[in-house]
């Protein structure tokens, strides 16, 4: 439980880790921006590196591949179940911290997070409402900055900056090995300490998810690094057939012979510019004049310029051209799904694993913070939904040639393939009691005995028909 804070400022120490933070900070809050608007969509075309007049803003047109390079795979990131460090079955207790801290809805804005910007954060602390339930907060790399010992590969120091909703004033939270500090700032520029909790854990209470970790790198890689130039290069395309399809694709007529004199109507009153480009041109009194029109644009060469980018967006991300918009129709079958879908799911089985690790040592810190104690040998391993498209039809059905049609799973083995949570199986199983100790199913049961012609009677009990 958070203890009253023992001082209103920060140590000297604690200073200079605070300011080497937030320097940290402020020098890769460019790069967060950028990342941020490229994912929304919002990114303008002069950030593009494409000069556009006003006049034309408004065919300005962006295909956001990036976030659909992020969405695709973090949507097949799905935890199952958690597990002690010596068990093979989930354990009851982790799962209800994990409800309680809605990490249901949390754990993919992490996975989400680490995509965009290359890393994301879990923190940990004390619960003051409930000390048995620690809680555990997503955190973006917007707002977090780190201090990392490249030699003991272990974080020293970590700093959440943000704006508090109720004072209304820039606060911060600086984690230490031992330490959690909460300071606001007055109306001047000094930071004061406004509460302290000396945990004493001995390691700083965060979690960092990298996504594309590089050895010796703390920063991991966006997953959208790849496709930022093929989404400049379409917006481009685009915005040009935009302006081609107002200003070529429609045929332009020309008058040769005829003045602004001769676009009146019968009583003498001029027509109006609209309707006479339609119309008036077509029917005339001048005889000496000549009507036209220009041969039309055709703007082949920009579809086939941006599906050419699209595919290559497609080849580059590991996603299947269908869903780059590339294929009108689904693969024929389930094995050609899975075929196809190759690349993502061990891009996403890749992910399951680091960021697998990462969910393990958070839950390994909120049971130090809960028990007093980390697991013994080590930290929870977590189970994931399979990455893959479900081909149920077509697994069930190898196996069962394979075992040639003997049953080989259990009861319990058989909702573990179905991908049931822990939480679905216990209400199965008492569904399961409930339904032995009904009557009538009994009787339902007795009663398919009786019927079952492959039970064997007693020879002596038969009568003799002879």
């Amino acid at each position: 439980m958070a203890a009253p804070a023992t001082a209103t400022i920060l140590s000297d120490e604690e200073k200079a880790v605070f300011a080497e933070l937030r320097n940290e900070h402020e020098k890769h809050r460019s790069v967060m921006i950028k990342m941020d608007r490229y994912y929304e969509g919002v990114q303008r075309l002069e950030h593009i590196g494409l000069a556009v007049p006003p006049e034309l803003r408004r065919f300005e047109t962006v295909v956001n591949l990036p976030r659909i390079a992020v969405d695709e795979v973090e949507r097949r990131l799905d935890v199952k179940s958690l597990m002690l460090p010596d068990d093979q079955i989930a354990n009851e207790d982790l799962r209800v911290g994990w409800e309680y801290n809605d990490l249901d809805a949390q754990a993919p804005q992490a996975h989400k997070e680490a995509m965009i910007f290359g890393r994301s954060f879990v923190t940990v602390g004390s619960n003051e409402e409930d000390p048995d339930q620690p809680l555990m907060t997503v955190e973006s790399p917007r707002h977090m900055s780190v201090k990392i010992d490249n030699r003991r590969r272990q974080m020293t120091a970590a700093l959440r900056q943000y704006i508090d909703p109720e004072r209304k004033t820039d606060s911060a939270t600086l984690y230490l090995p031992n330490t959690t500090i909460w300071l606001t700032r007055d109306n001047g520029s000094r930071w004061n300490v406004t509460d302290r909790d000396d945990h004493n854990i001995g390691r700083v209470p965060v979690v960092m998810f990298l996504n594309r970790q590089r050895t010796g790198s703390w920063f991991g890689t966006s997953e959208m690094h790849d496709v930022l130039p093929l989404t400049d290069a379409i917006a481009r395309s685009l915005t040009n057939l935009q302006i081609a399809a107002e200003t070529h694709s429609v045929p332009q007529k020309y008058v040769l012979g005829m003045t602004k004199g001769d676009f009146v109507d019968k009583n003498g009153d001029p027509i109006p510019v609209w309707e006479s480009y339609f119309s008036g041109i077509w029917a005339h009194a001048n005889k000496d004049a000549k009507v036209g029109q220009f041969s039309p644009s055709d703007l082949k060469n920009f579809h086939d310029t941006v599906n050419h980018y699209m595919a290559l967006a497609a080849a580059i991300t590991g996603l299947p051209v269908r869903y780059m918009g590339q294929q009108t129709v689904n693969p024929a079958a389930e094995g050609a799904i899975r075929a196809d879908e190759a690349r993502l799911v061990k891009n996403t089985e890749r992910k399951q694993v680091s960021f697998g690790a990462s969910w393990g040592w958070s839950m390994s810190l909120r049971e130090r913070f809960r028990t007093g104690e980390f697991p013994r040998n080590g930290r929870i391993r977590l189970e994931w939904y399979d990455a893959g498209t479900p081909t149920m039809a077509q697994r069930s059905d190898s196996i069962q040639k394979l075992s040639g049609g003997t049953p080989i799973l259990s009861r319990e083995g058989a909702w573990d393939e179905l991908g049931w949570s822990e939480a679905r199986k216990a209400r199965e199983r008492q569904y399961f009691l409930a339904q032995e100790s009904d009557p009538y199913f009994q009787r339902i049961q007795e009663k398919e005995e009786l019927n079952d012609p492959s039970i064997l009677r007693d020879p002596v009990q038969e009568p003799d028909h002879a």
